[in-house]
């Protein structure tokens, strides 16, 4: 694919675009502000390397075109909804990540240093993992840690997140070192595999994370394996899930804790995690009802919610800003038109990664874990999550259409 000019000037550029895109994938699971800076300097040097054409054409495909959809719909719900305009542009821009989609997509079907970014977010991970495991085994080295230092960086969701991401990719490459015969690189990924499962199942257990684990674990199956393989690969699993159940308190408080806490929402009122999202799903059907198809427009979502809760007691006396869930998140404020079009570029995205190789197995991943974890967040509005999923996209779409056929 050709750059926006010739000569020494772009094409350095270039090169320097493709390892800031690396350095931006590497600082996800570190710094949302380090993230920040190096998103705004990579575009800064990306935006003059672009060929024009060439994203012209690829806002054309459902892949790019949907999520600029998305942006363009949040942008004219502004004109609608009533609240203050600084209300609109806070809630307006949670949308704006989406833009950056269809621009990885034509700088990484240009260059073949995808690799380095996956290379580099799982590097970070395994950094993370390994501080994340030391402060947790001996808790006196993490001195200069004033809050939970077994998630030293960001917290528990989030960590367990990346950790996910991290596990379902290695696990790829396991069963790819297996048919290769490949014996030292099969025992080193499912030794960093396993790691990475204990400390989701003992360090850093987050609930919306083990249902993903078990959503991937069954399309991995699918996918890739035959039916001796199905078959050795839940057998692991029921093992290491009954160890992990058996020895690990956090686990099992974490799991449980879900119906004692719906228990005493519904029996006492109780003000508690899983009785406030019940409310706060209830709050959000009705607010769609109200306005079914246009929604209440961008960024009403915290004065809907500010007026819902106004004489309320318990768990239903809890305003908040985030539906914990994608899809109310959106058809609040755009109806649900907003609604379709987020499931339209779900599936666009899935369609985009239904081949066998790595790239379009992690793009898989990054999709099925968003979409999973959408039922219970809102997490492509959040930070990390989103971001995320905007470069797991992004880089892994424009590998894989970098080898597929024009």
């Amino acid at each position: 694919m050709p750059l926006a000019g010739t000569g020494k000037h772009f094409h350095r550029l270039a090169i320097a675009a493709d390892w800031l895109a690396v350095a931006v994938a590497a600082s996800l699971p570190l710094s949302t502000s380090t993230t920040a800076i190096l998103i705004v300097i990579w575009l800064l040097v990306l935006i003059p390397t672009l060929d024009w054409a060439s994203l012209r054409r690829e806002l054309m495909t459902p892949a790019s075109g949907l999520p600029v959809l998305l942006v363009v719909l949040g942008i004219l719900g502004t004109l609608w909804a009533d609240v203050t305009w600084f209300e609109r542009w806070k809630g307006l821009d949670s949308f704006f990540k989406l833009l950056v989609i269809p621009l990885l997509l034509v700088q990484f079907r240009r260059t073949d240093r995808a690799g380095c970014v996956f290379g580099a977010y799982l590097g970070v991970c395994v950094a993370v993992f390994l501080l994340s495991s030391v402060f947790y085994l001996w808790p006196g080295t993490a001195f200069l840690f004033t809050r939970d230092a077994a998630v030293p960086l960001k917290n528990a969701a989030t960590q367990s997140g990346e950790f996910v991401t991290c596990i379902f990719g290695l696990l790829y490459l396991a069963i790819d070192a297996y048919t290769r015969r490949r014996w030292l690189w099969l025992l080193g990924l499912l030794a960093l595999t396993l790691g990475f499962l204990a400390n989701i199942l003992f360090v850093a257990t987050g609930r919306t994370a083990l249902v993903i684990i078990l959503v991937l674990l069954v399309l991995l199956a699918v996918r890739t394996l035959s039916a001796k393989g199905i078959v050795v690969l839940f057998a692991a699993a029921a093992v290491i899930g009954g160890i992990g159940w058996t020895s690990s308190p956090q686990l099992r408080d974490r799991t449980t804790q879900l119906w004692t806490d719906y228990e005493n929402y519904t029996a006492n009122d109780e003000r508690n995690s899983s009785g406030e999202r019940l409310e706060f799903y209830k709050k959000s059907i009705a607010f769609i009802r109200e306005a079914p198809v246009i929604g209440h427009g961008t960024g009403t979502i915290p004065s809907l919610f500010a007026k819902a809760v106004s004489g309320g007691t318990g768990s239903a006396a809890t305003a908040t800003t985030n539906p914990h869930n994608q899809t109310f998140a959106v058809a609040i404020q755009l109806g649900l038109a907003g609604a379709v079009v987020l499931w339209a570029m779900w599936i666009a995205h899935l369609l985009l990664f239904r081949g066998s190789g790595l790239a379009e197995w992690i793009g898989f991943v990054v999709v099925v874990q968003n979409i999973v974890g959408s039922l219970f967040n809102s997490h492509l509005f959040d930070f990390g999550q989103g971001w995320v999923y905007v470069v797991g996209v992004g880089v892994a779409g424009g590998a894989v259409l970098r080898h597929r056929p024009s």
